[in-house]
């Protein structure tokens, strides 16, 4: 059994429960399911509360954390976000295609030669998009695609976030960059190459950002955590500004980029940073339940439709294995959420064609009932469906195409 956060009630869950069961009695003939759905209430009051926790400083939307372009246009639309923090090369290309955003920065490094190919062929397009690089081999595979350097390639650099004490290395396995003499000595050769300009930075400190520290079951890993939360911000801090003071010799840089939507307020107090990274936070997975810096309002569900009873005691829907990325365990596996009190067994989980439910409300769900899921990460979910319907109060709204309703899986 998962915990769930404080501020959730199970009158807020049969409440959902209500207003879903009203929307799709509304539909006819009834939807296919899974029925994927956005409560855009939600949705906007996580976009606004975003905003306010970064503080003034702009938010780059992290789109492989929504996937679903009508709303990466409409967190867009919110005063305070600004430009796109994409997943692949090919992603940004799309997306400014599509006019979606003409201010692209590539989160990851990329080896796709035929994208980047398509990148140096468009002087418009090279514009608008950023790669991240954090070795110069990253650099070669660029220059394989094009014979002449009259494009200059956008670039920044991904620095290692991670927290260091005692020969230990805290955060996500991403930059091989980490000391300032190393950073500088990348930057130099980006800035002395012929082809490419060095325009920004990104520090993602995963391990604040992305790590639950108020887990009601866990309280002492959960004070653990919070330490070393602020021992990294503490010491990150101290080295951004080093290195920031360092760069200043060789390059005016266009941004800095760091956090993510679980430290947002945390990372924004850094003055070295000029914007924060966030996605997330707009439709609030599972595993973003439990921080003390935000309440959680969930936005994104999935409803399965009851297709058996094996005991009066027991329901069981059709699918519902969507386990999330990362390291395994059980906080990767779907959240039964409405209505409220059904749990999946410990010996069939969340299966790939049937997911049988437990707990009170199980006895009361009849064949052909819907029960909601929320996935434990956030995105993920929108792979396993062409279309979304928008909540709005009691009725959908809308129905748009996710990426892989557009012909696309990044």
């Amino acid at each position: 059994m998962r915990d769930h956060p404080a501020g959730d009630s199970h009158v807020a869950r049969n409440r959902l429960w209500a207003r879903l069961s009203a929307a799709v009695a509304d539909i006819d003939p009834p939807p296919p399911t899974p029925l994927m759905v956005v409560d855009l209430d939600a949705f906007d009051a996580n976009a606004a509360d975003l905003v306010r926790r970064a503080e003034g400083k702009p938010i780059r939307l992290a789109s492989k954390s929504v996937r679903v372009p009508a709303l990466i246009e409409r967190a867009m639309a919110v005063p305070g976000f600004r430009g796109v923090l994409a997943y692949t090369v090919r992603e940004a290309l799309w997306l400014e295609r599509q006019g979606i955003s003409d201010d692209i920065v590539i989160a990851y490094p990329t080896v796709d030669r035929g994208a980047l190919a398509e990148l140096v062929a468009s002087p418009s397009t090279a514009s608008h998009v950023t790669l991240m690089v954090d070795d110069v081999a990253q650099l070669d595979v660029v220059d394989t695609v094009r014979s002449s350097h009259a494009v200059p390639v956008r670039v920044a650099l991904d620095i290692d976030a991670g927290l260091r004490f005692g020969g230990q290395h805290v955060g996500p396995k991403r930059s091989p960059v980490h000391d300032v003499e190393d950073v500088v000595r990348l930057a130099r050769h980006v800035t002395e190459r012929e082809g490419f300009a060095l325009v920004g930075v990104m520090t993602y400190e995963g391990q604040v950002a992305g790590v639950p520290d108020d887990v009601p079951s866990q309280r002492a890993r959960s004070l653990v955590v919070r330490r070393l939360k602020a021992a990294s911000m503490s010491q990150l801090a101290e080295r951004r500004h080093v290195i920031a003071e360092r760069l200043a010799d060789l390059v005016e840089l266009e941004f800095w980029n760091a956090g993510g939507s679980g430290s947002v307020q945390a990372t924004s107090a850094d003055e070295t940073v000029t914007e924060i990274a966030a996605g997330s936070g707009l439709l609030v997975p599972g595993l973003f339940d439990h921080y003390r810096s935000f309440e959680p309002r969930p936005a994104a569900f999935f409803g399965l439709p009851v297709t058996r009873k094996p005991s009066e005691a027991m329901a069981t829907v059709h699918g519902g294995g969507y386990i999330a990325s990362g390291a395994v365990g059980a906080d990767r596996a779907p959240i039964p959420w409405a209505p409220p009190g059904l749990h999946l067994t410990s010996l069939e989980g969340a299966g790939e064609v049937q997911t049988p439910l437990t707990g009170h409300p199980a006895a009361l769900l009849r064949i052909g009932d819907l029960v909601w899921f929320r996935h434990a990460k956030s995105g993920e979910l929108f792979e396993h469906a062409n279309a979304v319907r928008l909540l709005a109060g009691d009725a959908f709204v809308d129905e748009v195409p996710t990426y892989r309703g557009c012909g696309h899986v990044w």
